[in-house]
């Protein structure tokens, strides 16, 4: 068990994906993404997404990240946020998005 100070710790915000391209140095099939976070700026990610995901079809799409994790280096991209998603039945991930649009930035509670 946790206590919500921990919950609190994890800095979980909407942002809107303003670019999507195939990322093919990946060990395995991802997508590199750059989301607008609102006030925190433009963030960098790279998710693998690719079952159910084009870049194409990402362009506008809200989704959830984590923004408070340090930078990681992805092959040649440097992770600045984790997008969230979760499995299907096949362990594919499904993104994790707000059902109406909300402001970019704004934190999970």
């Amino acid at each position: 068990m946790i206590t919500f100070d921990d919950f609190m710790k994890v800095d979980i915000r909407v942002a809107t994906i303003t670019r999507a391209e195939p990322f093919p140095e990946a060990r395995k099939p991802a997508i590199k993404l750059w989301l607008d976070v609102g006030d925190l700026g433009e963030k960098k990610s790279s998710a693998q997404i690719t079952r159910h995901y084009d870049p194409e079809t990402l362009i506008g799409k809200q989704v959830l990240c984590v923004v408070n994790f340090p930078p990681r280096q992805i092959g040649p991209v440097m992770s600045e946020v984790l997008v969230l998603g979760v499995p299907d039945p096949e362990g594919e991930v499904v993104l994790i998005r707000p059902d109406l649009d909300v402001p970019n930035g704004g934190r999970l509670y």
